[in-house]
C-alpha cells in the first residue's frame, strides 16, 4: 500500500534552491548520484568483513547507468547496502540530521559554489530534481528479505510516496525521468564524458551498455578505470588524474593547489595521497573547527571511515586525501584509532608530509605559496599553539607584512629578516595590533625606525596568541616592541636619524602622574621607545597586548594581568611642561590628557569622551 508524507520543511528549501538556483551547473547530478552509489558499495564491503552472506550469490560490486530514449529515462543502479523503508525516510524525506540548516545558511548566491557544497552536506541526492521531473528509488537492504523492498517517488514538489515491493536484489536502483529539455543526458557520448570528468577514479566498475550485436542485447561494459587511484604507480598519472581524483574526494569543481603521493613500506606499510585545495572550505573558521575534518581512511583498500580526524592535527584540518593502511585492523574504530601506535606513526607522517610540501611550495614556487598563505596562513599560526614539535618548520612557513616593507601584505619571512638584522641585534621585533595602519604607525616603533631596525607587523586577531608560544628563531628570542623593557642602546643609529631621548624624568615627576592617575597605570617611567611622541602604554614582557585584551573584554571573557605602565618621552616639550606645572589642577589634567593620547595611539577607546574633551578645551583657553 502507498502512502504520501510532506517533505520537512528544510527538504523544500533545499529542493527548490537545488532545482532552480544550480540549473546552470546541472551536470553535477551525476557525479552526486555516482558518489552515492559508491559510498553504499563502500558500506556493504565493510559489512561484508564480518557478515559475507551479505554478498551471497553477487559478490562483483559495481555501478550501472542505463538509457532508455524512447521512456527518457536515466537510470543508476548499485548493488551496494541497500536501505531499509526506515532508512529511505530518515535519508530521503527527513534531512536534518545531514547539518541542512547549515548548508542553507552557507549558501552565497556563487552557483558554482554553492554546487560544491551540494555533496559536503550529504544532500546531492536533490541535485537528481535538476534535471528530472520526477524520480523513482527502488532499493532493499543487503540481507533482508526480497519482500522487504521499498518504493520511492516524488516530482520534487512537497511531497513523496512510499510503499513496500517485493526486490529480489539489493542495493539501490534510481530512475530519472527527465525532463523534455534534458534530452542530451540521454546520449551515450554525453554520459560517458561525465563520468571520465567526474567518476573516473570511484574504485569500483561504472558499466553502461555498448553497442548491441546483430540479434543479441547490448552487454554492459567499464567505462571507468575502476581502480583505487592511490594504488597506481605515480608514473602512470597525469596531472589530470591526480586533479580528477582531488574533484572527486572533495565534492568540489575546484581544484587542488598541490600534493604529495607516498608509498611506505617497512616496519608498516601504507600509502597516503594528500591534497591542499586551491581554496579554503567554507567551513575552515567560524565553526568548522566543531565539524569532522580528516583524511578518507582505507584499510587494505576497504573503506573504514570518510573523516578520520586522528591522522591530521586540526590546524590542518583544510587538507584532503586518503589514507590505505596494510596494517590497521579492518574493526577500527575512532577510539581505537586514537590510542593506536600505528595511528600515531601514520599521523606524524602525514604532518610531516605536508608541512614539506608547503614548504617546498615556498622555496620552489612563491606565487602558488602567496595563494596559499592566503587562503590557510591563519590554520599554519594555530599550528605554533598546537604542534609543539613541528614548531621550527612551523615557524618558517610564517609571512608577515613589516616596517621594512610596502603595504599590508604579509611577504616577509623570519628568513627574511635575520637577513636584515642590524649590526649587534639580537632579537627578532615584532608588533601585534588591530589594524596593519594601527601596528605600522605605532609609536612603540619609533626607537626602532631611528635605529634603522626592521619591526614585523602583526595584525591577525590571532597572531598575539600564536607569537606568544614562538619565543626563539634560529636562535634569535623573538621579542615585542610593545612589552617590558627594550634596549637598543648597542645598536647603531641609522643614517640621519635621532635616537630616543635617555629614559631619565625629571625628580618627582613619575610619582607626581602617578598620584594623578591613580590605578589607571601600574607606574610611570621614561621612555627609551619614543622620538616623537609624548607617551605610551607598555605591558609586563609576559602579559596579553592591550588591544588583545580589549577584544577578550568584548567577547565577555575575564583578562588577567595588571594594569599598563605609562613610560614618558623625557625629551618631549610635554614632559616639560609637566615637571613645571605647580598648579595641580592643571597638573591633573596634562598628565590625564598624556594617558588618554596614550590609550588613543593603541587603538583603545576612552571610558569618559566628554572629560577628554572638556579637559582639552580647558588647556586650550587658560
Amino acid at each position: 500500500m502507498s502512502e504520501t508524507h510532506a517533505f520537512q520543511a528544510e527538504v523544500q528549501q533545499v529542493l527548490r534552491l537545488v532545482i532552480h538556483s544550480l540549473y546552470s551547473n546541472k551536470e553535477i547530478f551525476l557525479r552526486e548520484l555516482v558518489s552515492n552509489a559508491s559510498d553504499a558499495l563502500d558500506k556493504l564491503r565493510f559489512e561484508g568483513i564480518r557478515a559475507p552472506e551479505l554478498l551471497a550469490g553477487d559478490p562483483e560490486l559495481r555501478i550501472e547507468i542505463e538509457v532508455d530514449e524512447e521512456g527518457k529515462t536515466l537510470t543508476l543502479r548499485d548493488n551496494g547496502i541497500g536501505m531499509s523503508r526506515e532508512e529511505v525516510v530518515e535519508n530521503i524525506g527527513t534531512i536534518a540530521r545531514s547539518g541542512t540548516r547549515r548548508f542553507l545558511e552557507s549558501l552565497s548566491g556563487d552557483e558554482r559554489k554553492d554546487a560544491q557544497l551540494i555533496g559536503q552536506f550529504g544532500v546531492g541526492f536533490y541535485s537528481a530534481f535538476i534535471v528530472a521531473r520526477e524520480v523513482e528509488l527502488r532499493t532493499r537492504r543487503a540481507g533482508a528479505d526480497d519482500r522487504a523492498g521499498v518504493a520511492w517517488r516524488s516530482a520534487g514538489e512537497g511531497e513523496y510516496s512510499i510503499e513496500d515491493i517485493e526486490k529480489p536484489t539489493r542495493g539501490t536502483e534510481i530512475v530519472l525521468h527527465l525532463k523534455d529539455e534534458e534530452a542530451e543526458f540521454l546520449s551515450d557520448w554525453r554520459l560517458r564524458a561525465l563520468v571520465h570528468k567526474y567518476s573516473e577514479h570511484i574504485a569500483f566498475p561504472i558499466r553502461m551498455k555498448g553497442r548491441a550485436e546483430e540479434g543479441a542485447e547490448a552487454a554492459f561494459e567499464t567505462v571507468n578505470q575502476a581502480s583505487a587511484l592511490w594504488t597506481r604507480p605515480k608514473s602512470e598519472l597525469s596531472d589530470e588524474d591526480y586533479q580528477g581524483f582531488y574533484k572527486h574526494i572533495a565534492h568540489s569543481d575546484g581544484e587542488a593547489l598541490a600534493w604529495a603521493h607516498n608509498k611506505v613500506e617497512g616496519n608498516q606499510s601504507y600509502t597516503s595521497l594528500l591534497y591542499i585545495p586551491a581554496k579554503a572550505p567554507f567551513d575552515l573558521f567560524g565553526g568548522g573547527r566543531d565539524e569532522r575534518h580528516g583524511l578518507k581512511l582505507y584499510v587494505k583498500r576497504v573503506h573504514i571511515m570518510d573523516a578520520a580526524e586522528q591522522l591530521l592535527p586540526g590546524y590542518l584540518r583544510f587538507v584532503r586525501g586518503v589514507v590505505d593502511s596494510d596494517d590497521l585492523p579492518l574493526n577500527v574504530s575512532r577510539e581505537l584509532l586514537q590510542e593506536n601506535r600505528l595511528t600515531q606513526q601514520i599521523r606524524s607522517a602525514v604532518i610531516k608530509r605536508v608541512l614539506d610540501l608547503i614548504e617546498r611550495m615556498a622555496e620552489e614556487q612563491p606565487e602558488k605559496f602567496k595563494s596559499f598563505w592566503s587562503e590557510f596562513g591563519q590554520c599554519i599560526k594555530e599550528g605554533l599553539t598546537e604542534d609543539y614539535a613541528n614548531r621550527e618548520k612551523l615557524a618558517k612557513l610564517l609571512r608577515f607584512a613589516s616596517t621594512a616593507s610596502e603595504g599590508a601584505e604579509p611577504t616577509v619571512s623570519f628568513k627574511d629578516y635575520l637577513g636584515r638584522m642590524r649590526p649587534n641585534q639580537t632579537q627578532v621585533y615584532y608588533i601585534t595590533a588591530e589594524s596593519h595602519l594601527a601596528a605600522r604607525h605605532s609609536p612603540h616603533l619609533e626607537a626602532f625606525r631611528a635605529k634603522g631596525v626592521e619591526v614585523l607587523l602583526a595584525f591577525d586577531r590571532i597572531d598575539e596568541w600564536a607569537l606568544s608560544y614562538l619565543h626563539e628563531f634560529d636562535g634569535k628570542p623573538v621579542v615585542s616592541v610593545a612589552k617590558g623593557d627594550i634596549d637598543l642602546s648597542q645598536i647603531p643609529d641609522a643614517e640621519g636619524q635621532s635616537a630616543a631621548s635617555g629614559g631619565e624624568l625629571p625628580e618627582g615627576l613619575a610619582d607626581r602622574i602617578k598620584s594623578a592617575l591613580g590605578e589607571r597605570i601600574k607606574n610611570v617611567r621614561g621612555s627609551t621607545r619614543l622620538t616623537e611622541s609624548a607617551a605610551v602604554l607598555v605591558v609586563d614582557a609576559h602579559e596579553l597586548a592591550l588591544h588583545t585584551q580589549r577584544l577578550l573584554r568584548q567577547a565577555g571573557q575575564g583578562v588577567g594581568g595588571g594594569q599598563p605602565t605609562l613610560e614618558l618621552n623625557p625629551g618631549h616639550a610635554l614632559t616639560a611642561k609637566m615637571a613645571a606645572e605647580a598648579d595641580e589642577a592643571r597638573f591633573a589634567d596634562l598628565a590625564t590628557l598624556v594617558y588618554e593620547q596614550a590609550v588613543l595611539a593603541e587603538g583603545g577607546q576612552l571610558e569618559d569622551p566628554s572629560g577628554f574633551v572638556r579637559r582639552i578645551n580647558r588647556l586650550l583657553v587658560a
